[in-house]
């Protein structure tokens, strides 16, 4: 009664807000949808405090359906007090397919793709994915590339999508130009990048394919080229690629600004941390004061302080080289400066790119791990290492924020690259004769980073197996190991009266000191004998020849080690730079033999003006035996073309001059040699060919025979007198595909009347 009494005293305007405020909210009515529930789409609806669903509601739920990908079309209609959705479902991929492509594979553009398999069609998305092939096969040199999309229905809202591919002719570099280059000639300069023009090799090395993200590394390289060879300043500031019709192909043109040459200047150390003693720091400095100013010194000084921050506990720590530029001097001062970084820590490390290479292979080239403190610097280190492993066309590495404001995710991005080889060549060489080989492998064997080798050769005069297995990181440390099992036979030649047998296997680990010196100890177990056909002979071997046929087999038991320090700036072709092999090998753990054996060998190379380089070299060796043994014969030095040009195949050296005896060279105990060298582009060859001329000088001597005297009764006449032997000569280099390549002239100066000399000479080694 009391509540009928209020409400009839209300005015009439209250009861019909309270009418309404009570009517029920909207309702959403979903039409059309076969596969998606009802309640799905629904929930894309937000409806205001009022249970109504506004404009702004409608539109943002509009927006949000749209967005998933799987309608084709969406309207939203009000009925009264309803809302109506009308839906069409976008159609479900059955199969995504590629027809036509030959130079790129199935899995590489599924990969490149957007649209997938069982995954709803889209069509903005399916053009946008012709636009991705085209990109892919732009990065092969095709961009004459047409790719076009199609539709197979197969009932049931399900289709077929297949991209039809006319893959086009190759579009390839015809020409490479710089300009703005002074100091340094187009030659060093092509030598640095890894872009080339097109060659009768082109099919081998790949090189002269357009790729825009290697044009852009190769105008790094330019630049931290220059930045290595005393130009701080030098920039490339534009790398053109132009489509000419005229030669078929990309004219690719560098820009460059060298800027001035720069000394350094003085070299300090700044610490700023609390309790790090800077003095600790001083002896990793690479750079010195008055030196030419090295950028590639300054990166790995500030490496090398960073990783022993981190082992002194101090991970957050880090070196930022501050540059004090005298342009009027040309001095540029250097302040290492120790700072105390953020503390953040690496949340994660996404990689993603590689199809081939397997992650552990990307992960181990890192000094940190998940969780690790966060240290620019050896992220830039990681970057360069991976780069130079040569697994892949390229590297980036980036970073994005991560869970928390201390926390970064690390963003890998490494796009594989074939790594395997096969090659069979065959040619002549002085040494061997007509000879042909066949080399098979991979440097990155099933994209696990090891390296898998075998080469087999057979020669006029000699013939070999190799094989090799190697792990970088054995045991998931920086230790190289592997094993290389081989056997190598060689007959009588013009040069020696004798054949020999060897076979066995070398056990290797190498260590890397610092990033230019590495340390390779090894263990090898073969076993060696010296052969002999009489049929093939006019006259009995020297008296040491048959001798060393009667010991028979020996087995070899040795152990040893080779020091190697290398700044070279390309090991193809170098312009600059020092290499530097010390190597000693003592046998006697076991077996039939004891010496020990130390050999030397050092080159020097500068780039002088007029797109020239000089090369002096100085080498030597040792070997005496041990336990009062004579040194065997097949592991006495022997000089020829290797040490001194224009000499046979052990054609110097002490020699049996018995009468009535082959006169074979027998080897000596020590040697030395030099040699000054003058390379040079040959004019009108396109440089992209790999061939140099020079000019050279050799000197050098074999000396100290340390073999029988006697053989039974009879004595041994050994010629065995320390006498200089030279030659000037001119040779022709060619960089292949196979090694180096090389054919020299070259006439003696100085000689023994005993010596046999070979103007003429080939010879092929690796880079």
């Amino acid at each position: 009664m009391l509540f009928a009494a209020i409400a009839a005293g209300l005015p009439s305007g209250f009861g019909i807000a309270a009418e309404t405020a009570a009517a029920s909210p909207e309702t959403i009515t979903v039409e059309g949808n076969r596969r998606i529930d009802a309640d799905t789409v629904r929930s894309y609806f937000h409806a205001a405090p009022d249970g109504r669903y506004d404009e702004a509601a409608r539109d943002a739920a509009l927006k949000a359906l749209i967005a998933t990908g799987l309608f084709d079309n969406v309207v939203i209609d009000r009925a009264g007090d309803r809302l109506v959705v009308h839906l069409t479902e976008a159609k479900i991929l059955d199969r995504v397919a590629f027809e036509g492509n030959k130079k790129v594979k199935d899995a590489d553009l599924t990969a490149v793709v957007q649209s997938k398999a069982r995954g709803p069609l889209q069509r903005a998305t399916v053009q946008a994915d012709v636009g991705r092939i085209m990109e892919a096969y732009r990065h092969v040199g095709r961009d004459d590339v047409s790719v076009v999309p199609e539709l197979i229905d197969r009932g049931n809202d399900r289709v077929d999508l297949v991209f039809t591919i006319t893959e086009g002719k190759k579009t390839t570099v015809r020409q490479i130009n710089f300009v703005g280059n002074h100091v340094f000639g187009d030659r060093q300069l092509k030598a640095v990048i890894k872009t080339s023009a097109t060659s009768m090799l082109s099919f081998l090395t790949g090189g002269d394919v357009y790729d825009a993200d290697r044009v852009d590394d190769d105008r790094e390289q330019i630049r931290l080229y220059y930045r290595s060879h005393g130009y701080a300043d030098a920039s490339v500031q534009q790398a053109r690629a132009e489509y000419d019709p005229a030669i078929h192909g990309f004219a690719l043109t560098f820009g460059i600004d060298e800027g001035p040459l720069y000394r350094f200047g003085d070299i300090s150390v700044a610490c700023n941390v609390p309790g790090l003693d800077p003095e600790k720091l001083r002896r990793l400095l690479l750079v010195r004061k008055d030196a030419i100013f090295d950028g590639a010194a300054m990166d790995k000084t500030t490496d090398a302080l960073a990783v022993e921050m981190g082992k002194l506990g101090y991970p957050f720590a880090h070196a930022e080289p501050r540059l004090n530029r005298d342009a009027a001097a040309g001095r540029i001062g250097v302040a290492f400066v120790i700072e105390e970084g953020r503390r953040t820590y690496v949340e994660r490390i996404e990689i993603h790119g590689n199809t081939r290479t397997r992650d552990y292979v990307i992960q181990r080239e890192f000094d940190f791990g998940e969780g690790d403190a966060y240290n620019k610097t050896l992220i830039d280190r990681a970057e360069r290492r991976l780069k130079s492993l040569n697994y892949f066309k390229t590297v980036k590495i980036s970073t994005k924020p991560g869970s928390a404001s201390d926390r970064v995710v690390l963003d890998v991005e490494a796009d594989d690259q074939a790594t395997g080889d096969f090659t069979i060549s065959g040619g002549y060489s002085t040494t061997d004769g007509l000879l042909a080989e066949v080399k098979v492998g991979d440097r990155n064997f099933y994209g696990t980073g090891d390296s898998v080798q075998a080469a087999v050769s057979y020669g006029q005069y000699a013939r070999g197996l190799d094989l090799s297995v190697a792990d970088p990181y054995f045991l998931g440390t920086r230790i190289s190991a592997g094993v290389e099992p081989f056997f190598r036979q060689s007959s009588s030649s013009p040069y020696q009266s004798y054949g020999s047998d060897t076979y066995g296997a070398n056990l290797v680990l190498g260590t890397p000191i610092t990033e230019q010196t590495l340390v390779q100890w090894r263990y090898s177990l073969y076993d060696q004998k010296v052969t002999i056909d009489p049929a093939s002979l006019a006259a009995p071997p020297s008296l040491a020849i048959q001798q060393a046929a009667a010991a028979g087999t020996q087995l070899v038991s040795a152990v040893g080690d080779t020091v190697t320090y290398s700044t070279l700036d390309n090991t193809k072709m170098p312009t600059s730079g020092i290499k530097s092999q010390l190597t000693q090998d003592l046998a006697g753990l076991g077996g039939d033999v004891k010496f020990l054996r130390t050999t030397e060998d050092v080159r020097y190379y500068q780039s002088l003006p007029g797109d020239l380089v000089g090369m002096v070299r100085a080498q030597g060796g040792y070997i005496t035996g041990l336990g009062g043994q004579q040194v065997p014969l097949l592991n006495s030095f022997f000089g020829g073309p290797s040490m001194v040009r224009g000499f046979a195949t052990n054609g110097f050296g002490p020699r049996d001059l018995t009468p009535g005896t082959t006169m074979d060279n027998v080897g000596g105990s020590m040697y030395w040699a030099t040699t000054a060298e003058l390379q040079s582009a040959i004019p009108g060859v396109p440089q992209e060919y790999g061939l140099r001329a020079s000019a050279f000088v050799d000197a050098g001597s074999v000396f100290g025979y340390g073999g029988p005297t006697t053989f039974g009764t009879q004595s041994v006449q050994v010629a065995n007198a320390n006498v200089l032997r030279s030659s000037v000569g001119v040779g022709l280099t060619w960089a292949s595909p196979f090694g180096a390549l090389t054919a020299s002239y070259a006439v003696p100066i100085t000689k023994a009347a005993y010596d046999v000399v070979q103007p003429f000479n080939f010879s092929a080694s690796p880079f």
